[in-house]
């Protein structure tokens, strides 16, 4: 790929249109968006985090959440303004609750659910709570049917963008997607900066 004239593209969009977006970054919980918020920010993208959730076992680079994005559900919108132009992460339950006042980009981190599974329940292990309120095949299924709703939803939603990022894929072999991302957010990037963050050494839980 020639970058000066991707970068040139990329400049010439217009600057209210891209203040006006919001950047979310979505999925199930432990499907790798934490490690895209890091990516976006390790790459020069603008981010809306109150870093109020500490780094830990589960999450050594941080979780980059925003605690009003949990008031969404009920009726909390009124940080939005301050997300324009910015990245924030906001989980795939809470999606149905933006108001279409926005324009936004929705990067939807995609990951084996099997793995998903064995991170959640060694993150409540660690923390003490009950892992076996519910079978990991019944999670499972919930969680199939809960991602083809959401998806099915977000086809018809007219100012919502999506572009879909497999978490596996991302780790296995970064560049052709982080390429897809910046082109996706449509505005240059450090590419190599956001290369550097993505440790492997992070990636535990591994159905094969």
């Amino acid at each position: 790929m020639k970058l000066i004239p991707f970068f040139s593209r990329l400049q010439k969009r217009s600057r209210s249109e891209a203040r006006n977006e919001i950047i979310v970054i979505s999925g199930l919980p432990r499907s790798g968006t934490s490690m895209m918020m890091k990516i976006l920010e390790s790459g020069g993208q603008d981010i809306l985090t109150d870093h109020r959730r500490p780094p830990n076992e589960d999450n050594p680079q941080g979780y980059y959440e925003f605690e009003r994005v949990k008031a969404l559900r009920t009726g909390d919108i009124a940080w939005l303004p301050a997300a324009s132009g910015k990245a924030v992460k906001i989980i795939s339950a809470l999606l149905e609750y933006l108001p279409p006042d926005y324009d936004y980009k929705i990067i939807f981190m995609r990951r084996d659910l099997d793995e998903i599974l064995m991170s959640q329940r060694q993150m409540l292990l660690r923390s003490g709570e009950n892992a076996d309120k519910i079978s990991d095949a019944q999670m499972k299924a919930l969680f199939e049917e809960h991602l083809a709703t959401v998806e099915t939803w977000l086809q018809g939603q007219p100012r919502m963008q999506t572009l879909y990022v497999s978490y596996n894929d991302l780790l296995r072999d970064p560049e052709p997607h982080l390429y897809h991302v910046q082109s996706f957010i449509g505005k240059p990037h450090n590419l190599l900066a956001m290369k550097q963050v993505i440790d492997p050494g992070l990636y535990r839980q591994r159905s094969r």
